[in-house]
């Protein structure tokens, strides 16, 4: 799930190379930390939240198969 979050940033911004994903897992939950530059913040976070929106349920989906519950930080 990681590896889908950053390519999906990767596409979206203007500087991939600042694309920065951390994931930190328990038992039941996955919480992903996604980095970006401060000028790209609004094209990851979409038009009212879309983009976002759209990325957490790609992962709920993914995350539901596994029996886990998903976590998507935007920072």
């Amino acid at each position: 799930m990681k590896d889908l979050v950053e390519f999906i940033a990767r596409s979206v911004v203007d500087d991939p190379d600042s694309v920065r994903v951390t994931e930190t897992s328990g038992e039941r939950t996955l919480i992903l930390e996604l980095r970006v530059a401060e000028a790209d913040m609004g094209k990851v976070i979409g038009k009212a939240g879309r983009v976002a929106e759209a990325m957490r349920t790609l992962l709920k989906v993914g995350a539901a198969r596994q029996g886990k519950r998903v976590v998507l930080q935007i920072i």
